[in-house]
Order: C-alpha cells, then structure tokens, then sequence
C-alpha cells in the first residue's frame, strides 16, 4: 500500500500534508519533472480549495462539478485540469472510483497558423518590462518549452557561446537537448539580470500569475494573441524558412530521443549546433 493509500484514511492527515507526500510521490515513483510536480501539487491545492472537502471526503460529483466549466472551452485547459486529478486520485490515493469516469478529449488536429514577424514586433513593443522582453526573446530564439525556460538557472547559461542546456526534464515526460540564443536576446537577458539584485540562481524570478499576467496584457495591448507555445511553434517554423534541415529543428527543440543522439553523437554536437544555429543568424526584432 503507497503513501497516499496509507494516509487518506479519516483522522490520518490534512490536505496540507497529502500534498507534500503527492509532490514526493510524483518526482519519485513517477519520475516526473521538478517542475510538473510542482504544477500538480499547486493545480490540486486549488482543486481542495475549490470543493472544500478533505481528500478521503472527495467524490466523482466534486471532481464533476469542478471540471464542468473547462467543459465547455480549450479541450487543451480541460486536460490540463484532469491530468493531476487523475495523478492524485487513482495514482497516489488508489481511489480510482472517484476519476474513473472521466476521459480525455480527443484533440483534432488543425492547421497551424505562427505570427508574422510584424506581428511579433508589435507584441514586442506592449511588453512592459525588461524581463517580460528578456522572456518574450528568449522563447522566440531558443524553442525551449514554458517549464524549461523558467527552470534554468544562470549556470546553465554559456554565455560566450550563448548556449544553453536545458536542466529541468530529469523526469520522463520530455526530452531536452542543447539549444541557443541570438543577439537581441542575449541584450536584453543581460539588462535585465543587471535589474536583479538578489542572490537567486534563477534566470528568470517570476510569480505565475505574473507569467500569465505578462502574455495576457500584452496579447491585449497589441490585439496579437502570443504565448511561449506559439513563440516554440514561429521558432521551429522561422527555422525551416532558413534552410536549417527538420533534424536540427527537432534537436533545438528537444524532440529527439536520446537513443538517436546517443547513437548518433557527431550530427548533434554541441559545436555542430551551434555552427548550423550561428549560419541560420534567426532575428526577431529586425
């Protein structure tokens, strides 16, 4: 019997602490990512605040009723709310009767339609910050994923090269590789890290609601709809309308298996990479 097996008897804990041992038992037993693990802890957290209810206390009508609104909109937001609630319940509390019944959408494919460069340029211009250029930049240029970006520490940063390794998907759930930024990010990455003055090894400081909070004004202010997922989608695709072959675009953007780069080292050193980013010369701002 795990963990959360054990503790959702009545009188054994609160939620408080079913949360704590939920994080441990997603890095561990799951493998997952510092990051997603953290996500799902907080997504349920808000889920407990949301019903009000002790976890053993739960029922599929509370899980119904919460989910109901993300019903009717984004297939994507409503999964998003189901995967830590299946996580919590069926994974680590062995309640599987209270998510058993509910499914995930199936997504139709569409086309994909990525900015313009003016486009981006005017959303560029409604950012208000020099760490909401400095993040918008880094996006555009690198391909890293939303977690990745946000859980890089400046020691993950080679500045002479302007390289980066991404350090944050230990887990199982992604797979990273080396990747790069251009000039124009690397500009506005410095002036920013000149704003902080803590001792923080994170790259980038920053609240969620923060995060969302810089995407929305700027989407607004601009009447161009822009977030980290379209930036990775206009990086990949401003990639291949340089000539950069599918391979490295797959490899910027993490998406091969480290089986492939294991076996098949010398296509995708490091410096390799970075001479077929360098020749690609990707600029966003001019």
């Amino acid at each position: 019997m795990n963990l959360g097996a054990r503790l959702h008897r009545p009188g054994n804990c609160d939620n408080d602490r079913l949360l704590a041992g939920f994080y441990d038992f997603c890095r561990v037993d799951l493998g997952l990512a510092d990051a997603t693990s953290k996500e799902y802890r907080r997504k349920m957290k808000r889920f407990f605040q949301a019903v009000n209810k002790r976890a053993y206390d739960v029922t599929a009508e509370d899980v119904r009723s919460y989910l109901k609104p993300f019903s009717s909109g984004n297939l994507n937001s409503y999964g998003n709310a189901l995967k830590p609630l299946k996580k919590f319940f069926r994974d680590f509390m062995k309640m599987e009767d209270v998510v058993g019944s509910f499914k995930f959408r199936k997504i139709t494919l569409r086309p994909v339609v990525v900015p313009t460069k003016e486009e981006l340029q005017r959303f560029y211009r409604a950012l208000r910050t020099k760490r909401a250029r400095a993040l918008f930049l880094m996006y555009a240029s690198t391909g890293l994923r939303k977690k990745e970006l946000l859980s890089l520490t400046k020691g993950d940063i080679d500045w002479e090269k302007r390289m980066i390794i991404p350090n944050n998907h230990n887990g199982d759930t992604k797979r990273s590789w080396v990747t790069f930024f251009n000039e124009e990010a690397e500009q506005a990455l410095r002036g920013y890290l000149k704003t902080r003055t803590d001792s923080n090894p994170k790259l980038f400081r920053i609240s969620p609601q923060t995060f969302i909070d810089i995407w929305k004004y700027a989407s607004q202010d601009s009447e161009v709809k822009i977030t980290p997922q379209v930036l990775r989608r206009w990086f990949c695709n401003e990639l291949g309308k340089l000539s950069v072959p599918d391979r490295f675009v797959d490899a910027f953007c993490g998406r091969v298996p480290k089986s492939v780069l294991a076996r098949r080292y010398s296509d995708y050193a490091p410096q390799k990479m970075n001479d077929v980013y360098d020749k690609a010369n990707l600029k966003m701002l001019s």
